[in-house]
């Protein structure tokens, strides 16, 4: 006997990574340049060179040290570096002792969800949603509350929100820059979301927390400004990834941020670094705390993102499509041109080829996501497949 939750999640990748493996196998069929790959947020660009530089130099200058063992909750030198650049982009005081190093966003969400949750507990979720949320959430054994999008700017819809919320309200999760979407929360959404959440505290007695999800971070355009959330709400956790930042998905490594202010601040750091114990998301990769924490105030070039969410906005809107202009992150999230997004996203890759996940997925249907961190040419190649794909439904 074994776990049917846990097996059907063995069994049943999800519809980005189901997209991902049939154009691998598609690709083998007719051609990698006939297959246009929009379904994985797998970051095109290289990471700064000063990364790899890095890596090279603790490899040659520390080999018998730079494999070992640290801390449970990450070495003290590497925190302090992480801490030190917060405070001078943030202008706030913290302390090494208040941040955790994670296997990347996912073991930090993780981490939090099964810190916070007490029998009974849920935590509220906004449309359109990183699918892994709900994953996260029951595996913590909490339930998972959606708040339907808002579809015409993709911030927040408060009545609904409101209707949500009640005592069993343990925390509310938010992703600006957001995917699949790529909005950005603006400052005054965060601040109507912070005096609500204020004042339901207040009425039920208990902190709710605003968990900030943000491996977006960096990764906006035109002068969009992300809000830095602990300055705006106090009882706010910041769970942090450099796999975009850096474009270094794969080595998995992240942070979780408990601030002072935070209610009850020390035993919900240290339920993290329980959490951590108990998940086996002890002591992230030793080599990349050193290398990120080293790095932590680059950023890769994010100038062809920018480019090619100009060149698919406008050439998409002049076809018909409706979208919505994402201030960040590398992701489009149209609107489908039929009420079914599965049999759109299905039309679209059975018979021209284009990849894109089905907006029920991240609890918006009626929307496909395109993820935009390719290469411009497969983008400028694949627009007269976007337009056929209009005029079939014309």
């Amino acid at each position: 006997m074994v776990s049917e939750r846990m097996k059907g999640l063995g069994t049943a990748r999800s519809v980005i990574r189901e997209l991902f493996e049939y154009g691998k196998v598609r690709a083998a069929q007719i051609g990698a340049e006939n297959v246009f790959d929009f379904s994985i947020g797998n970051p095109s660009v290289p990471a700064p060179a000063a990364v790899n530089q890095t890596a090279v130099r603790l490899l040659t200058e520390q080999p018998d040290l730079i494999h070992a063992y640290t801390s449970a909750q990450g070495a003290a030198d590497a925190r302090e570096r992480f801490v030190d650049s917060l405070n001078r982009r943030f202008g706030s005081s913290y302390t090494a002792d208040r941040l955790y190093l994670t296997v990347g966003a996912a073991a930090s969400l993780c981490c939090v969800f099964n810190a916070l949750a007490c029998p009974g507990d849920e935590f509220v979720v906004f449309s359109p949603y990183f699918p892994e949320y709900k994953v996260f959430i029951e595996g913590a054994g909490a339930k998972m509350t959606l708040v339907p999008a808002e579809i015409e700017t993709f911030q927040i819809d408060f009545d609904a929100f409101e209707r949500s919320v009640n005592q069993h309200t343990k925390g509310v999760v938010i992703n600006t820059p957001n995917n699949p979407s790529g909005v950005v929360y603006s400052k005054k959404t965060l601040e109507q979301l912070g005096a609500i959440l204020t004042e339901k505290s207040r009425a039920y007695g208990h902190p709710i927390y605003l968990i900030s999800d943000e491996p977006y971070r960096e990764i906006v355009y035109a002068g969009v400004e992300v809000p830095w959330v602990p300055h705006i709400y106090r009882d706010a956790i910041v769970c942090y990834s450099f796999s975009k930042s850096l474009s270094l998905p794969g080595e998995r490594i992240g942070y979780v941020l408990v601030p002072d202010d935070v209610t009850d601040a020390d035993d919900v750091y240290a339920a993290v670094a329980g959490a951590g114990r108990s998940l086996g998301y002890v002591n992230a990769p030793s080599l990349f705390q050193q290398v990120t924490s080293l790095c932590c105030d680059l950023t890769s070039d994010i100038r062809v993102y920018e480019e090619n969410r100009n060149l698919l906005v406008s050439s998409l809107r002049e076809m018909g499509y409706h979208v919505v202009e994402p201030g960040g992150a590398f992701y489009l999230f149209p609107r489908t041109l039929e009420p079914d997004d599965l049999a759109f996203s299905e039309r679209a890759k059975k018979e021209f080829d284009l990849l894109m996940a089905p907006g029920a997925g991240f609890g918006a249907p009626g929307h496909v996501r395109i993820s935009y961190c390719v290469q411009t040419d497969m983008i400028l190649r694949s627009l007269p497949k976007f337009k056929a794909l209009a005029e079939s439904y014309q």
